[in-house]
């Protein structure tokens, strides 16, 4: 007689799961749900994909921004050089013009100056000659024409 243990047993009770369970189409159900989850990872991968690439566009994108960036910055950096020199060179003719015009302005002060020391000197020499000449007539008080005559002569000549 066959003597049924405890493993017999077991393989009977699994062989009853599995026929219950292939009756009940649970393997489709599996199947099933194996297949839906293939199909979700597929799109979550899909998603993925299209999200690095979007990224990748992005770090282009901000690159070429960079580079275009940095030339704008360069431009704009020699046109503040430029724009320093022409200043620069603008305010030395400026500085230049107003040396020359005040140089020219001391000239002039300097030759009036001069003009009126000159006057002065000559108006100070016409009096001492008519002073001296007014003593010689007081002293000699004879030839009053003569003397009269060499005063004018002398004032015309001095003035």
């Amino acid at each position: 007689m066959i003597e049924f243990d405890q493993t017999f047993f077991a393989l009977v009770a699994l062989v009853l799961f599995l026929g219950v369970v292939v009756y009940a189409g649970a393997h489709k159900k599996a199947g099933a749900a194996l297949d839906d989850r293939a199909k979700l990872i597929e799109k979550e991968l899909a998603d993925a994909k299209k999200l690095r690439e979007d990224a990748e566009k992005l770090l282009a994108d901000y690159k070429q921004r960079s580079l275009d960036a940095v030339k704008e910055a360069a431009v704009i950096v020699e046109q503040a050089k430029s724009s320093a020199k022409q200043y620069a060179d603008e305010s030395r003719k400026k500085l230049t013009e107003t040396i020359a015009r005040r140089t020219k302005q001391a000239e002039q002060k300097i030759a009036q100056a001069e003009s009126a020391a000159t006057k002065e000197v000559r108006s100070s020499a016409t009096d001492l000659a008519i002073a001296a000449a007014s003593k010689l007539i007081a002293d000699q008080k004879g030839n009053a024409k003569l003397i009269s005559d060499s005063i004018a002569a002398v004032k015309s000549k001095l003035n």
